[in-house]
């Protein structure tokens, strides 16, 4: 059982700020936002290696950080690669599903898959979600109330059916059809690479995750699976400030 993080983008909208450096380790409360996530993969049972894509003007930064990561992280945890697809600027960057397509057909074939963007803190613990997720034949996606229907215009809201089966994930819609989001972090099934393939070979937009997501919900059964909890999304230079500020005042799970 692996994981992999989307970590190739550019994140143009907080230029100058990550023009030469990765979103993903920009300091968080004294911490890499990416370190946040990696405590929790820390914490998942049977998972046997990390897999972090990133591109070639970042791949450098990566390393120095894995090292860093592993001097100090406990033993006996899981293996930790940096994969770099080689995309140079956001001109001709290869998005999220060709990525994620890239390093599946690069790597031995697996059970389960949990892929993750790296610019997302999670304020709830992802083990729970983890242990329901080895026990079910179903892919799993979040959903994370949110009241604000201007920000649900502008992230991914899930369609739901019965038994809170996920039918569509409509990436920024302008009338959205629940107050439910869906941060992009997904657990997946095998099957997930026939899929993923098929997406592929259609016109459908393969930059942001949730686009095939969405795909995926029409073609395979997907559960969504509901937390009254939150995440900081780091999308803009007020969102790293603000989640920064916040950090340092609050615990990353406030009910704890």
């Amino acid at each position: 059982m692996i994981a992999i993080l989307l970590c190739a983008g550019y994140a143009t909208r907080m230029y100058p700020l990550t023009k030469d450096f990765p979103k993903p380790l920009l300091t968080v409360a004294g911490r890499p936002v990416l370190d946040y996530l990696m405590a929790q993969l820390l914490e998942l049972q049977e998972l046997d290696s990390v897999h972090i894509i990133t591109n070639d003007r970042f791949a450098a930064h990566f390393e120095t950080w894995r090292k860093k990561w592993a001097a100090t992280s406990p033993p006996g945890g899981f293996r930790l690669i940096i994969h770099n697809d080689g995309s140079t600027d956001n001109e001709n960057r290869l998005g999220a599903s060709n990525d994620l397509a890239w390093i599946l057909n690069k790597l031995p074939e697996v059970d389960r898959i949990l892929v993750s963007a790296g610019d997302n803190i999670f304020r709830f613990r992802l083990e729970p979600i983890w242990r329901r997720f080895l026990k079910s034949d179903h892919h799993y996606i979040l959903a994370l109330p949110e009241n604000d229907k201007e920000k649900l215009k502008r992230t991914g809201v899930i369609a739901f059916g019965k038994d809170d089966r996920a039918l569509r994930l409509h990436e920024k819609p302008a009338n959205p059809p629940s107050r439910w989001s869906c941060p992009a972090i997904y657990f997946f099934q095998k099957s997930v690479a026939h899929t993923l393939r098929e997406f592929l070979k259609t016109s459908e937009n393969k930059d942001a995750p949730g686009h095939f997501v969405d795909f995926l919900c029409r073609k395979s059964h997907v559960k969504a699976f509901r937390l009254e909890a939150s995440r900081l999304d780091i999308g803009s230079i007020e969102d790293y400030h603000k989640a920064d500020r916040l950090l340092r005042s609050e615990p990353v799970f406030p009910l704890e």
